[in-house]
């Protein structure tokens, strides 16, 4: 009897074991599967969100493809041997999203393997004139030196901008090839083997990022400055109509979309660093101004900064009663109507690189309506109502009047890049038309969201 107890209890124990066994298999299954699906959809999102990353997935998938196939060919395999491999790295390495990033860094890299060669093999070859214990002092005190020097350069902001992958190449191609210690001919030949291969896989890199649905950076950023600033447009012309409302709803897309121009520096810098890079395209010529889209950018986010400090009073709980609000209703809806249509009249111009001209009379009137809001605040206009009351109204309507000025910097730095770029005299009907429509978000608002989630 006891045995029979004990046998029980033993493939209960096994039973249970089992079980267990079996909860964390499919416990760890299906949280596989959870992670494999969140997985699909956020693939799904990400190409939604832009269709450019899938072509971008295929052709880096093309260039790796196309330089390991040379791989393969004995001709190719017989002269650069294992040294073959550094075209596929330089494929990996170099590719980026945009034409100009490529460009970029695979001129980086070849001038960067060729100097840091070139160099490297003379100090091999002028060290290995002196005797044994001197040659080894000597490279070392060059390396030390030259590695010193590149190094302190990348601190500098233009040089970090633009070289700062090239000076890593220098630096690690140099040191390679002068501490090593084959012979003299063996060294030349490997800097020579690696620096080939490193233009053949770079130029398959360039060629099918150029020639297979390219990327370019520079109008990337075209648009995404014209869509900053319409998100601008876009939130003025709904403060207008919200403000002096007893009620309205905070999640209005205008309300929101003004908060990514205030983080948008990088995303400029990138890509101004980037376009520099990129041969003519389209309507972008050679000696491009791309300078001047960074402080149309700096405007804009002055401006943006303006705005979120209005939003603050907006969506704030302590309010001023509707009817002390409503004295200066006229005039802050007119200033906030008026720069609203020449935010939208500069942002349709620079989009079709036209220049615009109805932007001018838009901002004289809101000018006009800033002073004599001015000067209404000067007049007593609340004399008597509690000053604590009148604080959140009079500080809006003093930022109201500091953006009409961030707006004529907007309009006056577009006014600049159209002399500098070039840009044609737009068919003034068809401007003036434009620029009474109403602000609604175009597509190229959504497109400016893509551009900051590929280049952050």
């Amino acid at each position: 009897m006891e045995v029979e107890n004990q046998n029980q209890n033993q493939n209960q124990e096994k039973a249970s074991i089992m079980q267990r066994v079996k909860g964390w298999f499919k416990a760890r299954f299906e949280k596989i599967s959870s992670a494999v699906a969140g997985v699909g959809k956020e693939g799904k999102r990400l190409a939604k969100e832009d269709p450019r990353r899938v072509v971008h997935a295929f052709k880096v998938g093309l260039a790796i493809a196309a330089i390991s196939l040379l791989y393969y060919f004995d001709f190719f395999f017989d002269g650069f041997g294992v040294n073959a491999m550094w075209a596929v790295m330089t494929v990996v390495v170099v590719f980026e999203f945009s034409v100009g990033a490529t460009l970029g860094k695979g001129v980086n890299r070849a001038l960067a393997t060729l100097l840091g060669g070139a160099l490297g093999v003379g100090t091999h070859d002028l060290a290995s004139l002196a005797p044994e214990k001197v040659e080894v002092i000597l490279i070392g005190v060059s390396v030390c030196i030259i590695a010193a020097t590149a190094t302190f350069c990348r601190f500098y902001p233009k040089i970090r901008a633009r070289y700062d992958y090239g000076f890593l190449v220098f630096i690690l191609t140099f040191s390679l090839i002068s501490v090593s210690g084959y012979r003299d001919d063996v060294v030349f030949d490997m800097a020579y083997r690696r620096l080939t291969t490193i233009l053949i896989g770079g130029c398959v890199a360039i060629l099918i990022c150029i020639f297979v649905r390219p990327v370019w950076a520079g109008k990337d950023l075209h648009r995404h400055t014209a869509a900053n600033i319409e998100k601008l447009a876009c939130y003025l012309e709904a403060f207008g109509r919200v403000y002096f409302q007893e009620s309205y709803d905070k999640n209005l897309a205008p309300l929101k979309d003004f908060k990514s121009v205030l983080i948008s520096k990088s995303t400029e810098d990138s890509l101004v660093n980037f376009a520099r890079w990129e041969p003519r395209h389209g309507k972008f010529r050679y000696r491009h101004p791309w300078n001047q889209y960074l402080k149309i950018g700096s405007g804009t986010r002055e401006c943006a900064y303006k705005i979120d400090a209005l939003n603050c009073y907006l969506v704030s709980d302590v309010q001023t009663p509707l009817e002390l609000r409503t004295k200066i209703q006229d005039f802050c809806t007119k200033i906030s109507s008026e720069c609203a249509l020449a935010l939208t009249d500069v942002a349709i111009g620079l989009r079709s690189m036209t220049c615009p001209v109805a932007s001018e009379k838009h901002i004289a009137e809101a000018k006009a309506a800033g002073k004599t809001l001015k000067a209404l605040l000067k007049t007593g206009l609340w004399h008597d109502t509690e000053f604590l009351d009148i604080v959140p109204v009079v500080t809006v309507a003093s930022l109201l009047i500091e953006i009409v000025a961030c707006t004529t910097k907007i309009a006056d730095s577009v006014e600049v890049l159209a002399t500098k770029a070039k840009f044609k005299k737009p068919d003034p009907e068809m401007n003036r038309q434009a620029s009474r429509e109403k602000v609604k978000r175009s597509p190229s608002i959504e497109a400016s969201h893509s551009v900051n989630m590929v280049y952050e």
